[in-house]
């Protein structure tokens, strides 16, 4: 009697079923994986949680050499910092910026604030908000 053989030819099929090539291409990936996963946590931290303070400009009046403008801060209350506004003239061109510090302990300040300007300004832009 002959014995039956469950092993195909040598070198009929190319090599052979190895475990350690699936091993290797399953560490690579969960490498892979993890260091995606880091760097969608590290991006998502950073715009949520540094994201203190957010603004909006809810009116402004014009005048030949500065704005008025009602600005609403919100943010945590023990963070401080500023926002920057600007003007632009109706050409386009850029006629006032500023700074406006915010110390107050308080998570939502609705102020109004005067911008100088060098020209009369058509539009009051809030450029944005940062802690610090």
């Amino acid at each position: 009697m002959s014995t039956v053989s469950t092993r195909p030819p040598e070198g009929r099929y190319g090599r052979s079923p190895d475990g350690r090539d699936d091993r290797t291409l399953k560490i690579v990936g969960a490498v892979l994986g993890a260091a995606l996963l880091a760097l969608i946590g590290y991006f998502a931290y950073h715009y949520v949680g540094q994201n203190e303070i957010s603004g909006q400009i809810i009116s402004f009046e014009t005048s030949k050499d500065a704005m008025r403008i009602q600005l609403e801060v919100h943010k945590d209350a023990d963070t401080r910092g500023y926002c920057t506004l600007r003007s632009r003239a109706m050409d386009g061109s850029e006629v006032g910026r500023a700074d406006f510090r915010f110390d107050q302990r308080a998570t939502r300040i609705d102020t109004v604030v005067t911008l100088r300007t060098t020209a009369r300004g058509a539009t009051a832009e809030l450029v944005g908000c940062h802690a610090g």
